[in-house]
């Protein structure tokens, strides 16, 4: 199972996703009067000049579909014996990661007006990039599983 590229690329993006899933600051939204951190968790308010001011959590449950996607790429990473399924698989988690990563941004540049009245800049965070950076992972893995599908293909003919 681990002597299978798509094996590496697989556990890379659980580990990836994973570290996200945790906690990791996705986006920092700055102003002169407040701050506000977005994690998997939800926006959570840094600091406030005005103490009369001071502003609950907001939950943004971003934690469920990136617990849900590292379970769907683990069930991925363990049906290598099937490969057709595992390709069906890891294109289902394709498209949800690509989803996932668009509504984040989206959500960056629309849900900024919703926290505050003052203008706020937006900064992206290491969560971030660690979340963009699972993709290319699962697109080689994706890669790697028709590339073997392909090979017991040819030999199955061959037979």
């Amino acid at each position: 199972m681990i002597q299978r590229i798509q094996s590496v690329y697989l556990a890379i993006a659980i580990v990836l996703l994973s570290i996200v899933a945790v906690g990791a600051d996705v986006f920092h939204f700055v102003g002169k009067e407040s701050s506000f951190v977005f994690d998997s968790f939800g926006i959570h308010q840094v600091k406030f000049v005005y103490e009369e001011g001071l502003m609950e959590d907001i939950k943004y449950p971003l934690y469920i579909g990136l617990i849900a996607l590292v379970l769907l790429l683990f069930i991925t990473l363990m049906g290598y014996k099937n490969l057709n399924r595992q390709l069906k698989l890891v294109r289902t988690a394709f498209y949800i990661y690509v989803f996932m990563i668009i509504g984040l941004v989206v959500f960056s540049v629309v849900g900024i007006d919703d926290l505050s009245d003052e203008p706020l800049k937006r900064q992206l965070a290491a969560g971030f990039f660690l979340f963009v950076a699972g993709l290319p992972f699962l697109f080689m893995a994706n890669l790697s599983i028709k590339r073997d599908k392909g090979l017991i293909d040819s030999l199955n003919r061959l037979r």
